[in-house]
């Protein structure tokens, strides 16, 4: 069953990423994760990482091959489909700090919704709607996922598990964002006050979590550039970020991003070490 398991991973590498994978790396690095969810008596997976780390592809290899070679159903969920509305953000943004009109922080998320899909999941209440985020339009679609049956959840999102950040650094200015435009630090005690209290809540409801570690930030501002670039590459009159919009628009998430690839490590169940060309380095299980 386990050569199955490698031709059907390798064919989903390359429907996916559009590249062929060795069957000896399928075997060393994504055989294991696919076994560690698979064969663990645990439920719920938080899965986290940067921007570009390949948290989306990893899930979506997963689903498929838990789901087909398994015969187990998968309720894979992204936190970014839990953002919060345009509307509501703008609100937000003119109640607390102009910056929470950017989608991203913790406390631009609706987590009450989120707990009850959770709820649900755990008192097995199907079906479960899922909201879907568009990215491009920025704000919440009328379409949504319906989950009629699940055995496992997986919630992915980049800054899932997140742990408050130290008062030092947070209050350090890492970019022209921070020293611009949150010179009080309003903004940033916003978000680490959501994490300590409203985030640390939502993950604790997990059973187990796995980090996507990058190898540095200037590789996820050059993965998301790429993702950006491939974006503009199909577009039919849809509006993608330039360079000067994207970069502005990462310094919202570099500060999270940073701190939790010095602290995440520490705090992973399965830790997941990724090099420059988003392949997997190293396992490391706690």
């Amino acid at each position: 069953m386990q050569k199955d398991i490698i031709n059907y991973t390798q064919g989903l590498l390359f429907k996916y990423i559009g590249k062929k994978f060795t069957k000896i790396y399928i075997e060393k690095n994504i055989l294991p994760i696919i076994t560690y969810i698979n064969n663990s008596k645990k439920k719920k997976f938080l899965i986290s990482g940067s921007q570009g780390v390949g948290k989306s592809t990893l899930v979506l290899i997963l689903k498929s091959v838990i789901e087909d070679m398994y015969n187990k159903k998968i309720m894979s969920i992204s936190i970014d489909d839990y953002y919060l509305s345009k509307k509501k953000r703008l609100q937000l943004s003119k109640k607390i700090h102009p910056l929470l009109k950017t989608r991203g922080v913790p406390g631009t998320h609706d987590l009450d919704k989120l707990r009850k899909h959770i709820n649900q999941f755990n008192k097995k209440k199907f079906p479960i709607t899922i909201p879907i985020f568009d990215k491009l339009s920025d704000d919440i679609t009328k379409k949504k996922n319906t989950i009629s049956k699940a055995d496992i959840l997986l919630l992915e999102g980049w800054c899932c598990g997140c742990l408050p950040i130290d008062n030092k650094y947070l209050c350090k200015n890492i970019n022209k964002l921070e020293s611009d435009l949150d010179k009080n630090n309003i903004w940033r005690n916003f978000y680490n006050d959501k994490l300590q209290n409203d985030y640390k809540k939502i993950f604790k409801l997990f059973d187990l979590k796995i980090y996507m570690q990058p190898p540095s930030f200037k590789y996820v501002y050059k993965w998301r550039a790429d993702q950006e670039r491939k974006g503009l590459s199909k577009s039919v009159n849809k509006k993608y970020m330039n360079k000067k919009q994207l970069d502005r628009f990462i310094q919202h998430y570099e500060k999270i991003t940073k701190w939790m690839v010095k602290s995440m490590p520490a705090e992973a169940d399965m830790l997941i070490k990724v090099n420059k060309n988003q392949m997997v380095k190293k396992i490391i299980y706690d």
